[in-house]
């Protein structure tokens, strides 16, 4: 069972959908016992890092994330989701992140030129051959709204590279951890074989 983790930010159910439309069930919830039994796990998300951290304490559930990541089970995080791994975002302040991958979340410093957020479609360059990735080729197009990206300490883990007036960190994956800045599940068919491939893990 795949379960996509509820705690009110973004859109839970365009990513439960997609699961659903590559034939695999997929389940919302915010259930600490439900997401210690499921087989996959999913951090979704759209919003600020302060608030969504937050959002998680309140919940309960930082520590049955960081577990469900130490225990080796299939772990997707997306846009917020990908940011919230990390140690410590800058949206509003200096926020404590869940200390998962090690590294930061910063804000785009762009020409006055170019718009952030960055929003729309954009290439991917990749990197790594990563597990979440098969199928997918250079230059593949997928979507993204994003004003912060994510810059690891360590640049093994950055699976896939893009450029918006220059080169950001735009998926990562570490052993069972895969993340991603843009949204698989508003990339159509190259987003739905990301989505299929994680399932299918």
């Amino acid at each position: 069972m795949i379960a996509i983790i509820d705690y009110q930010m973004g859109n839970l159910r365009s990513v439960q959908k997609g699961f659903e439309h590559v034939g695999h069930a997929a389940q919302i919830t915010s259930d600490p016992a439900v997401l210690a039994a499921a087989d996959k796990i999913v951090l979704p998300g759209v919003g600020a890092f302060e608030d969504a951290m937050a959002e998680l304490r309140r919940r309960n559930l930082i520590e049955p994330i960081r577990q469900a990541v130490a225990s080796g089970k299939p772990f997707l995080g997306i846009c917020l989701g990908l940011q919230l791994l990390f140690d410590v975002g800058y949206e509003n302040g200096r926020h404590e992140g869940l200390g998962i991958l090690p590294g930061e979340v910063v804000r785009f410093e762009r020409p006055a030129d170019v718009k952030v957020p960055h929003m729309g479609w954009n290439e991917l360059q990749i990197k790594r051959s990563a597990p979440h990735l098969a199928g997918l080729t250079e230059g593949t197009f997928v979507y993204f709204v994003h004003s912060y990206y994510v810059v690891p300490r360590d640049e093994s883990i950055i699976a896939t590279e893009t450029d918006y007036a220059g080169k950001f960190c735009s998926s990562v994956w570490r052993d069972n951890l895969f993340a991603t800045q843009f949204h698989p599940e508003k990339s159509q068919a190259e987003g739905l074989k990301i989505l299929r491939n994680f399932a299918e893990l």
